[in-house]
């Protein structure tokens, strides 16, 4: 006679696999991204941090941040976002890669449902800051020579171009900066802006005007920028007189301006005409339990300090929201 053993019926509990609701998904490591993950962190809230590529966002490009408070002498940007990081990691903060598709609100859960390329996560709340990027110029020629001459950093490129004849388009303080920092390989440097006047910090401006490396030519703008291979030169064309031209160079360094880490929130909340989001003073944004923070958000300055104040801004008021949605308010 043969025995047949079966298997104990698993209970209730086994049987109902339960979900993981994280209290807080932070879209973004870079400035606000982190100091949202350290004060949410150190509120033991179970927080989540998505990245998409490195952690430190556009902050990591930068050579060096002189107007960071509490570093006299300045800190490199790879450092001060590297301390940022372990600062958030001590605390508990769990960081993942992936690049966020969607986030969707289901309201009558209070869930929100965050989609990366590999997978999906759930959060009672969600803080985007997904930063921004560099914009394209839209000229021919640029797409056909990006990486083969036209960049846009410096502080990754620039050992390319030893004692070259280079181009920087912009006139703000990233566009300076970064020339400022191609001086120490490049030959000589073009700065091509399309007013009379820089926008950059004053302070910039006295060093890019001392520089003698440096030249400018003012009221003008690219119209093409010109090579087989790579970079051979630039066209460009005053806007004042019309005037054309072609200035010689090997590399083409662009800086006119970001655009925001937003296509994955179209129809989620409310984006202003530029794709910027648009939030109150707690960086909540038109959705209930979604907020945001730094370069992604609108406002009149992207700097790093103002994306770490706006990052701890938006964890208090996620710690606040969540504590009152629990029931566990003080």
């Amino acid at each position: 006679m043969s025995i047949v053993l079966t298997k104990p019926k698993a209970n209730n509990k086994e049987k109902i696999k339960r979900e993981k609701i994280y209290d807080a998904i932070i879209i973004g490591g870079g400035p606000a991204g982190l100091t949202a993950g350290i004060y949410l962190s150190r509120a033991r809230m179970n927080t989540l941090l998505i990245e998409k590529a490195m952690t430190g966002g556009q902050a990591v490009l930068t050579e060096i941040i002189e107007n960071y408070p509490g570093f006299p002498e300045g800190i490199s940007g790879p450092e001060l976002m590297q301390k940022m990081e372990e600062q958030a990691k001590r605390f508990g903060l769990k960081i993942e890669y992936g690049e966020v598709k969607k986030v969707k609100a289901n309201e009558k859960e209070k869930i929100k449902i965050v989609k990366t390329d590999s997978q999906e996560y759930k959060a009672l709340t969600v803080i985007i800051a997904s930063g921004a990027e560099a914009k394209r110029l839209g000229v021919p020629g640029e797409e056909k020579l990006r990486g083969r001459g036209v960049s846009y950093c410096a502080t990754c490129d620039a050992p390319f171009f030893q004692n070259q004849k280079l181009v920087v388009v912009g006139g703000g303080d990233t566009a300076i900066e970064e020339a400022l920092y191609l001086t120490k390989f490049a030959r000589e440097i073009t700065i091509i802006h399309r007013r009379d006047r820089l926008r950059a910090t004053k302070i910039l401006q006295e060093r890019v005007f001392s520089n003698q490396k440096i030249n400018f030519v003012w009221d003008s703008v690219v119209t093409r920028i010109v090579g087989k291979e790579k970079v051979e030169g630039i066209s460009i064309k005053n806007v004042k007189t019309g005037e054309e031209k072609e200035i010689s160079c090997q590399g083409v360094f662009l800086f006119v301006g970001n655009l925001p880490n937003t296509n994955f929130l179209e129809g989620v909340i409310k984006l202003d005409e530029m794709g910027y989001i648009i939030t109150d003073d707690n960086m909540m944004t038109s959705q209930e339990g979604i907020y945001a923070c730094g370069d992604v958000r609108r406002k009149i300055l992207r700097q790093v300090v103002t994306a770490c104040g706006e990052g701890a801004t938006a964890a208090f008021a996620v710690e606040k929201y969540i504590e009152e949605l629990k029931g566990i308010s003080y």
